[in-house]
This record gives structure tokens, sequence and C-alpha cells, in this order.
């Protein structure tokens, strides 16, 4: 073992243990429910049971005649909050009601059973108005949005798109469609509140204590300092826990109310109303090209919805600004605003619905070309990024088509469909590609050497399942020459460096970045200092405001090749799938082991988009049938036989000080398209509607 490998100081990128793990396994770690303050009580929702309309009346007085019941909240009795900018946390402000599961009050008692059952007894009146929940591709109400997220336009437009498809030798036209789709982290919401002499302390499950700080500052007309929220442990977000949700106002308003410290853990059977989920598409995407393959013409347009509360995009079509060189290119989002839940963000939002439909219409076009589908993609390889213009600041797909074939065997394969069977097994092999940005935000953080050797690294940041306090701790190690168990991090805790929440694959670039120019600056002082450390050590503080927000001359992706074996059941219809593999290029792999993690999740997820998932609404109630994950069926370990994640040793100097780019979310991006290209060889049969559910492979088996 060299000096560089001992287990004192691992180099950057080694497999080192979650620092958390055994907090984790042994239950050392508390969330944000598992905190309980003395003279704490508990709160239970009562969501609204109409889809459109106003409350007329709400009667509390069986609730609080129960036992133990401390109050029971409604629009009238609330405390009143300023106006958010985000307006699903308006919550027992007025008597309207804009979808079901909208919160109309809220139970308080000395017990969680207590809280329960008042819930129960609150009997509400409403006046009921027609609703509107089905999304359809002539929806009258479709507009356009101004953006289709942040500065980006909801339409872009380069050439001739209709001339260059109407005249394109090999023309595909094709509609793909997804279902709405729910986050279900294993830790539902929760947060504990506490007012304590006009200081407002809060344990809440979030991917970002610092905006739900503001936030609660702003809303309660308080300065941020008079709030204090702490995320230390969170059991899992993927989006849903990336902004604020009415459980930790509830909390908040109904603590302020009682005078007591209040606990309130969203039941799971409501949290597909009221904290977010993928909004359904309807995707058209037209592909024009040469008998050659190569293509001069891309179309996609995203049809998709958002609630009467707040405007979300689904920014679906995204994608196809990104991936292949064309001269011709029209790319459209189209919104319409229903009675329905608010739609937010999920695992890879827009990329993983948008690939999706784009690599499936790529496999439909190598089969009407008569090339193969990795050969197809590699004559579509862009110099530039297609729709900027701008240069990749690096970009490894074709390496990671070219390692996933020869990892997979995909050269082997017999490339016409429908002919490898095992007894009433039909047997497929498909690939897809995927990007995702990569994006940085702005962050805080502080470096301390102390007098006895160690350093203790503080910043905002939340670890949300993927090994932040461990990744950190290694950027820090690294940047200061030192051992890892010297290295201590503090993060989850609002009273900490401001930090952006874990989101978008984009927290350890950004705290990261902080970090390490803050480990940077603290080595400049050690440097400096002549004899023995004062006793209370040194200590820097920076901020990465100027660096995060630079324009950069480049386009920064991520990239990688997804490659997935199926067996279709032809008695059954039942899809299993017997291998996924994916090969990414993210830049520099700072935690082989954590990375390796994130990967598979993100493929596990993307299977189940494929193949298991799926919320309906029904249009008669107006809310999502698939409340529980007994009917919302994520993927479980027999469901995943073989998955294995590679990536490209890749150096991109052009993006943050560690060279590293996202990795949570990119392993879904092309997973659901290389499946459903996979049934498709093993079938023959072309499905364009997720999930691929049993129901589904028969009839089409059976129409062909």
């Amino acid at each position: 073992m060299t000096p560089e490998m001992t287990p004192e100081k691992p180099p950057l990128g080694a497999p080192v243990v979650r620092r958390e793990g055994r907090d984790k396994v042994t239950g050392a770690a508390r969330y944000a429910a598992e905190h309980t303050p003395p003279g704490c009580v508990y709160a239970w929702p009562v969501p609204a049971t109409v889809a459109s309309g106003r409350i007329t009346a709400v009667h509390t007085a069986e609730a609080l005649a129960l036992p133990g019941v401390l109050a029971v909240l409604t629009h009238d009795n609330a405390p009143r909050i300023e106006k958010p900018d985000d307006a699903i946390l308006a919550v027992l402000q007025n008597d309207h009601v804009p979808h079901r599961g909208w919160y109309v009050a809220l139970a308080v008692a000395d017990t969680i059973e207590g809280a329960r059952a008042a819930a129960a007894a609150v009997r509400v009146t409403y006046e009921s108005a027609p609703h509107d929940v089905r999304l359809t591709a002539d929806h009258p109400g479709l507009f356009t949005p101004d953006e289709a997220t942040g500065d980006t336009e909801a339409d872009r437009h380069r050439g001739d798109f209709g001339a260059a498809f109407a005249s394109a030798p090999v023309q595909v036209d094709v509609t793909y469609t997804t279902p709405a789709l729910h986050n279900h982290p294993m830790e539902p919401h929760a947060s504990t509140a506490h007012w304590d002499d006009g200081h407002l302390t809060v344990h809440d499950s979030s991917q970002g204590a610092t905006l739900v700080r503001d936030t609660l500052a702003a809303l309660f007309a308080l300065e941020p300092e008079q709030v204090t929220v702490i995320s230390e442990h969170v059991g899992g977000g993927f989006g849903a826990k990336g902004t604020p949700r009415p459980q930790v106002v509830l909390a908040a308003m109904a603590s302020r109310h009682t005078g007591r410290p209040v606990k309130l853990s969203l039941p799971r059977r409501q949290l597909a109303a009221v904290v977010g989920h993928r909004a359904p598409t309807i995707q058209r995407v037209r592909l024009g090209a040469g008998a050659d393959g190569v293509i001069t013409a891309v179309g996609h347009d995203a049809v998709t919805q958002t609630s009467k509360v707040k405007e979300f995009v689904e920014t679906a079509a995204l994608v196809s600004r990104v991936m292949y060189a064309t001269p011709n290119s029209s790319t459209t989002h189209r919104l319409t605003a229903l009675d329905v839940p608010s739609p937010s963000w999920m695992r890879a939002p827009g990329e993983a619905s948008g690939m999706y439909a784009l690599e499936s219409a790529m496999d439909e076009l190598a089969v009407a070309t008569g090339l193969d589908p990795i050969e197809l993609r590699l004559r579509n390889e862009p110099s530039t990024e297609p729709d900027s213009g701008l240069l990749f600041s690096s970009r490894h797909l074709t390496e990671c088509l070219a390692d996933g074939a020869r990892r997979f065997g995909w050269h082997e394969r017999d490339p016409r469909p429908g002919v490898r069977r095992e007894g009433a097994l039909l047997l497929g092999t498909g690939v897809a590609a995927a990007t995702y940005p990569t994006l940085t935000s702005p962050s805080s953080a502080s470096a301390h050497a102390a007098a006895d050797g160690t350093y203790r690294i503080q910043v905002n940041a939340t670890d949300i399942g993927t090994g932040a306090r461990t990744v950190l701790a290694q950027i820090a190690a690294d940047v200061l020459a030192a051992p890892l168990d010297a290295v201590h991090v503090d993060i989850g805790n609002s009273d900490l460096p401001r930090a952006p929440l874990a989101g978008g694959s984009s927290g350890t670039a950004s705290w990261g970045w902080a970090v390490h120019k803050a480990c940077t600056a603290l080595n400049g002082r050690l440097r400096e200092h002549r004899g023995a450390l004062p006793p209370e050590g040194i200590s820097v503080s920076v901020r990465t405001e100027q660096e995060a927000k630079a324009e950069s001359p480049f386009a920064r992706h991520a990239f990688g090749a997804h490659f997935a074996e199926v067996q279709v059941d032809t008695v059954t219809g039942e899809v299993r799938v017997r291998r996924l593999l994916g090969v990414y290029a993210a830049g520099r792999i700072l935690n082989s082991r954590t990375a390796r993690s994130q990967f598979i999740g993100s493929m596990v997820m993307g299977l189940g988009m494929a193949l298991t998932e799926g919320s309906t609404m029904d249009a008669a109630f107006g809310d999502y049938t698939e409340s529980d994950l007994a009917a919302y069926h994520v993927p479980a370990h027999a469901d995943v036989p073989k998955v294995e994640a590679y990536w490209i040793d890749e150096d991109d100097p052009h993006i943050n000080p560690m060279g590293s780019k996202g990795i949570g979310e990119i392993g879904i991006v092309g997973t659901p398209a290389a499946i459903g290209n996979a049934v498709h060889h093993a079938t023959g049969v072309r499905f364009r509607d997720l999930p691929l559910t049993p129901d589904k492979i028969l009839t089409g088996m059976a129409a062909r």
C-alpha cells in the first residue's frame, strides 16, 4: 500500500464509508419527527374532500370535546401569515379550495392518536364548483408559459423545421405519454416546531434548511436570525422536499396558537395531494433524417399540466436542445392549469420525461433507417451544443456508449425484434443515452483549524441520503492535506453558513466549491502563521457568489449511456428486467462508493418509471387513486436482479475546483427509454405509454 492510500488519508475519489452510516442503522440518527421537546403535542391535518369550491362551515365542537384536544385550527382562527411567494404555503388563510386534499383544518392534541381522532371528528361543508382534472393534447386551456424554467424560453426554433421535416426521406412522427409520478421518500414530510421568547426553532424534513428558514421568517414577519431550522438527517426527498411544504407552516402556526411545541408528520396517504409530483406529459417527437440516419430536423412538443395554485412547467422538451446535431429544430412547451394538486420537482424534472420520449424516438429512427441504435447516435454527435452553439466543457457520450456496449455485450445481439425466446418468454435488449445539466449555486462555508491539529468545516448543506458529510470531509481533507479523521463537518442547521438546497444534482458542486475555497484560504492563513496556533485556533469564512454566478463560455452537462435486457412473459404480459447497466461521464468522481450508490439508486427509480410507477387521476373525485405504497408500486429488491454502474475518467477543468458534476439524477434519465426499447426488441411491438404494465403488453401484443 502506497503512503497516499493509507487509511488515515484516502485520496479524493476513494470509496470512503459514510460517516453517519452507523448512526442510521443503529437508530442514533434523529429525524424531524424524532425530536420531542418537553411539553410537545401533536397535530393532524384535515384535507378537503372536494376538488374545487369554497368552505361554507367548519364544525369543530365534536372534535374539541374529545379528551386531550387542545385546538382545531381553521381559516377562521389560524394565525395570519404574510402572503407567501409560493402559494402552496397559504394554508388556513381563506375559504378557497383549489384542489382535493388541500388542507382545510388542523387538529392539535396531547397524543398523536388524539389528534388523529380529532381530525376525523371535524366536519366541513362546502359549496362545490365544477372541476377539470383531465390533461389532453388539445385542451382548450393550453397556453405558452413565459419561461420553461428560470430564464429558459418555453419555445425555441432554429432553421426551418417544417420544411426540413417535410422533405426528409425518413420521418418519425410519434407521441409518447407519461403519467403523474410521486416521489414517496421513505421518511414522510414532518416538522417539529417550537416558539421560545419570539424565536422559532423547527426540525424539518427538508432538502434545504436555509430556504425553509428564510421562508418562515418572511411568513411570520421575523428576521432570519429569529428562526432556526434543523435538517440534520433527511430520509430522502427526490425533489419533494426541495421547497418548504405545508407541514412546516402548519406546525409553526399550531405552536404559536397553543404555546406548546408541536409535531406534525404527514400521513403517507395525504402526500400525493400536498408535497408535489412529476406532472404527466404528452410529447410529440418528430425526427427527419436522410437514409444514412443523419438527422436534419428535430421537433419536440411537450404538453403538461400545472395547478391553479402555482405555475410549474415540466420542461420535457429541453433535452432536444442539447443532444443531437441538426440544423433545424423546434421545441415547445404548452401548459394548462387544472384543479389538481401542484406539480413540482421530482428527480431529474424535465429530463426524465423528455429523454424517455426523445430516446424512444431515436430507437424508432434506428429501426426506420436500419441502423444500429448506437451507430445512429454516433452519426449525430454534435461538435457544439446544438441550441446555444457553445462548446461543451466536456462531452464523452461516445465513450460511454462504446464502453457500455463492450461491457454489456451489445454487439453480440441479434438486432431482429421478437426472435429471442425462452419458452413463453421473449427476450430483448435496448439502449438509450442520458444527459443532465451541470449546475452550481452560491454557497458559504467556514473552515477552522484547532490547536489540537483537527479541523472543523461548517456549511448548511443537507444530506438526504447521498453521503454529503463524507464527501465534503474528503474535499476538505484533500485541500488541507490532512487525515480524514481529523476533519469534522457540521451540516443541516440554518445557523451554519448559508448554503443552497440539495437539488438539481448541484449540492456537492455548490457546497464543495465553498468548502474548497474556505480550506484553500485557511491554508494561506496557516502558512502565514508562525509558531503554535492560539488556543482559539484560526478560522476563515468564504462565499462563492462571484464564482458560481459567473457566465461560463461552455455548455456544461453530464452524459451517460444505459443498457437494459428484459424478458416479456407472453402469457401474463409481465416485463422483468434481467440486467441494467449504466456508464457515465460525470466529471471527477469524489467518492466511488457513494457515487455508485447514487447511480444505481437512480437507475432503479428509472426502472420503476418504466414498469410499475404511475398515479391515476380520478376524474370524478379529482384526486390520485394510488395514495400509498401498496397501490403505488416502487420497485423492490426482487425487481432488480442485476444493476451495474461504471464511469469514464473525465477531467473537466471548467466546472468547479473539484472537477465534479452532479450524479444523483442522470441515472434515471435514460433508463425508462432503454427498458422500453428493450421491450420493443423483445416483442416487435412499440409501446409509447408508460408504465409498461401487463395489461398494456397483452393488449399491444394481441393487436400486432
